[in-house]
């Protein structure tokens, strides 16, 4: 049996709900985050993917943003428990990279959570330091990709 998944860019307000319902139910509720904390003021200035599945449900979310000329910031990213392992998280990176490379950006740097560390070095990513801890739980650590 072979499973589907779309990566694109969401557009319309159904869509743009869908992402911001995922990235609150990974990266938030979990610590008891209220609704609306998911979104912050940079949203607005950052490219963003999402990943549906064959039912068109929102399985994976992740976004972009120009830091300068020559770097981009990957923020936000979440993916549906049921499907982690899955190669969803890739198929974020991989969209999300291809607009670094079509600006001629020359690196890539996100902060990823402790658990995330691995998966990011996966994905050619190297860290570069512990950066900060959010809700006084979860360690963070930058990671540079070179393009």
């Amino acid at each position: 049996m072979s499973i589907s998944f779309r990566v694109l860019e969401p557009n319309s307000k159904d869509q743009f709900e869908s992402y911001y319902q995922l990235r609150w139910e990974v990266l938030r509720n979990p610590w008891g985050q209220p609704k609306g904390s998911e979104r912050d003021q940079l949203d607005s200035r950052g490219i963003h993917r999402m990943v549906l599945n064959e039912n068109n449900n929102t399985i994976g979310v992740g976004m972009i943003l120009f830091n300068s000329l020559e770097e981009a910031q990957i923020r936000f990213m979440a993916v549906r428990g049921d499907f982690q392992g899955k190669n969803i998280g890739s198929l974020i990176i991989e969209s999300l990279e291809s607009v670094a490379r079509h600006k001629n950006l020359s690196r890539i740097i996100l902060h990823s959570r402790e658990n995330g560390v691995n998966f990011y070095e996966k994905n050619g990513f190297s860290v570069v330091e512990k950066s900060y801890l959010l809700f006084d739980s979860i360690q963070h650590f930058l990671m540079e990709k070179k393009l």
